[in-house]
């Protein structure tokens, strides 16, 4: 049974419970739309919208709206994608003759319905791992296991965010994050979109938003791991 706890059991354990509270930080965030209101201010959105809403080629008079007009619109593209990439097509402004135009062209709505769908598999797989990981505390506690000790999680837990961290850092995030677009998304749909070309790019300034996003997203699962792992230490009988 040792060699199991220590090949098997745990990795597993442990995989499962950072997956799933990664969802579950995921989706608590998306109720309050990341934040975004907070990453408008700290990222001078204003503007950035300002700049580059006048030049789009595929749009007029985005330059006219205001901040709120903004929140709401960044509001729905995150609901939308949370929700299969229903009403992505309905989302829209207000023009300056008062007319009501799409905020986004077809590229645009394809792009967010790949994201949509990507969302959808990590619903799916954090929501199983969530299921695996809740079965195997209670078996745990019903074998009467205890955590390993929790100087060598937390060291684990360090060493692997710390050598995922300094991977991205020595090839590039932006190097990274041009690799992972090219791997999860299908052939032949665009995901690179100039911001002249794009007022979804420019809304979230493209990927100055998701730094904020992602600095928020590790700040909870952070502490949701933290709180976990002291509950289920507890729940299993060792006292830290």
């Amino acid at each position: 049974m040792n060699a199991i706890k220590r090949v098997f059991f745990w990795p597993v354990f442990f995989t499962c419970q950072l997956i799933a509270l990664a969802l579950v930080s995921w989706h608590l965030l998306a109720q309050f739309h990341f934040a975004y209101p907070l990453g408008y201010q700290l990222l001078d959105l204003d503007k950035h919208i300002a700049e580059f809403a006048p030049q789009n080629r595929y749009k007029e008079d985005f330059e006219f709206t205001v901040p709120e007009d903004h929140w709401r619109l960044f509001g729905e593209i995150s609901d939308a994608v949370q929700a299969s990439g229903n009403g992505l097509r309905e989302i829209s402004y207000t023009l300056k003759n008062g007319e009501t135009t799409a905020l986004m062209h077809d590229a645009e709505v394809i792009h967010l319905q790949d994201v949509a769908n990507l969302i959808d598999v990590f619903y799916i797989t954090g929501t199983i791992c969530l299921l695996i990981w809740i079965a195997l505390i209670f078996f745990a506690r019903q074998q009467k296991l205890n955590l390993p000790p929790i100087k060598k999680v937390l060291l684990g837990f360090l060493t692997g965010f710390a050598s995922i961290t300094a991977l991205i850092l020595i090839i590039g995030p932006t190097d990274v994050f041009y690799w992972l677009h090219v791997q999860v998304f299908p052939d032949g749909h665009q995901w690179f979109f100039y911001y002249q070309d794009s007022l979804m790019t420019t809304l979230m300034k493209a990927p100055d938003i998701f730094a904020f996003i992602a600095t928020g997203l590790v700040s909870l699962l952070i502490i949701l791991w933290c709180a976990s792992l002291y509950g289920i230490n507890r729940l299993l009988g060792r006292a830290i």
